[in-house]
């Protein structure tokens, strides 16, 4: 056992050993709007928004830019038709060539299913790999769940956390910001 805590509420004295962020709860999703809204102002880029739903808007008001996600999709999409493509032309007009009733051998109508198919199947595969690796999955431990208070972000509660990587971070003057914005139960969150 350490014999400085991970956890620690702000002003209790104690300070984990290697700061990763402070966090600060807010009393409802207006409150911290607002509140994202003013880190975003106070130039903030290593910070995030923790709530039990859902709100609309907040993505703007933390300054977020359109994810990749889609990008993932649509090149998994592309790999799909045009290797379907390659495969049902390759093997039935060069490799197996068959006269079936005298159709052609090039015969799109009949390849339409395999390519819908292998296009849906590599866009799901590509947007599920794209949302695992941008979310920076699988991650085993998080040092915000250390946080007792934590475990109410998916129930009821409303919080903000500025990571102490950023480069305006300054503890007291991030400190001062989140109590200036109405956040309560400010606490220093370590990292091991």
């Amino acid at each position: 056992m350490t014999d400085t805590p991970l956890v620690c509420s702000v002003g209790s004295g104690q300070m984990p050993k290697k700061l990763y962020a402070v966090a600060a709860e807010f009393a409802n999703p207006t409150a911290l709007y607002e509140a994202a809204e003013k880190v975003r102002d106070h130039g903030f880029r290593s910070w995030d928004c923790y709530t039990p739903y859902a709100i609309h808007g907040l993505d703007k008001a933390m300054g977020l830019k359109k994810s990749w996600v889609g990008v993932c999709t649509l090149v998994g999409g592309l790999h799909g038709l045009i290797g379907g493509f390659l495969l049902v032309t390759i093997t039935s007009v060069y490799i197996y060539p068959m006269d079936t009733q005298g159709k052609p051998y090039f015969s799109l109508p009949a390849f339409v299913p395999i390519l819908d198919l292998l296009t849906i199947m590599l866009a799901a595969i590509f947007t599920l790999k794209g949302i695992i690796l941008l979310s920076g999955l699988p991650r085993l431990h998080h040092p915000l769940w250390e946080w007792d208070l934590f475990s109410r972000a998916t129930h009821d509660k409303f919080f903000v956390v500025i990571e102490a990587k950023d480069p305006r971070f300054d503890e007291k003057a991030t400190v001062d910001l989140l109590q200036e914005m109405g956040g309560t139960n400010l606490t220093f969150i370590g990292e091991e």
